[in-house]
């Protein structure tokens, strides 16, 4: 049986960064699960990579087919955001492991569906003021500009990543990334203990 390992953390951790790295990592061998969104398409973003960009309309349709595995939705200065996780058959956990990004709630609800057992947490932490420093050096850029939004987003993390609420959800190892190739290094190490059995999905065996 294979696992999904769970990358989530509060923005601008750098967890995008990582779980490309992670990803394209071919010892490890994952494989990737694209998830759906009804928010506009970024610069630089490709459809059904990335995500897969749907409407309002789509989710109202898969939620009736009773497809959703997961979602959330943001209520963003731009309108209602939604991101979410469909059981579209691109999942084989029997023979393959798989990366996933994406946030505690949503984390919580892969771990439901799919058994806590199948489900590895790998939480990304950064220092408040330097994730607020990276956010903000991101924002100056002509292309982005969203400061309304960065300064929602950076409010809502200290509500959804509550210390309380990871301790009730079982996130007791961390991956601080104050040194991006140390923490990748990291994180590679610990996906690949548990690949190989030699390590659980909360420390060493």
């Amino acid at each position: 049986m294979g696992k999904i390992f769970y990358i989530f953390g509060k923005s601008s951790t750098g967890k995008d960064t990582i779980y490309k790295r992670i990803l394209h990592d071919k010892n490890l061998n994952l494989e990737s699960v694209v998830l759906y969104t009804t928010r506009p398409i970024r610069d630089g973003e490709i459809p059904d990579v990335t995500y897969h960009f749907v409407t309002e309309d789509d989710f109202q349709r898969l939620k009736r087919e009773n497809k959703i595995i997961e979602d959330r939705s943001y209520n963003t200065v731009h309108g209602l955001w939604r991101y979410f996780t469909v059981n579209d058959a691109e999942l084989d956990l029997e023979h393959k492991d798989y990366l996933i990004i994406g946030v505690l709630h949503s984390y919580l609800s892969i771990r439901e569906y799919f058994g806590e057992e199948n489900v590895v947490p790998i939480y990304i932490e950064v220092d408040d003021g330097i994730r607020l420093q990276r956010a903000l050096d991101r924002e100056k850029k002509p292309e982005n500009r969203k400061f309304t939004e960065m300064c929602r987003r950076y409010l809502s993390d200290s509500e959804d990543f509550a210390e309380e609420k990871l301790i009730a959800a079982g996130i007791n190892r961390r991956f601080v990334n104050d040194d991006l190739e140390h923490c990748i290094e990291e994180i590679r190490t610990f996906i690949g203990g548990i690949q190989n059995g030699h390590e659980s999905q909360s420390g060493v065996v």
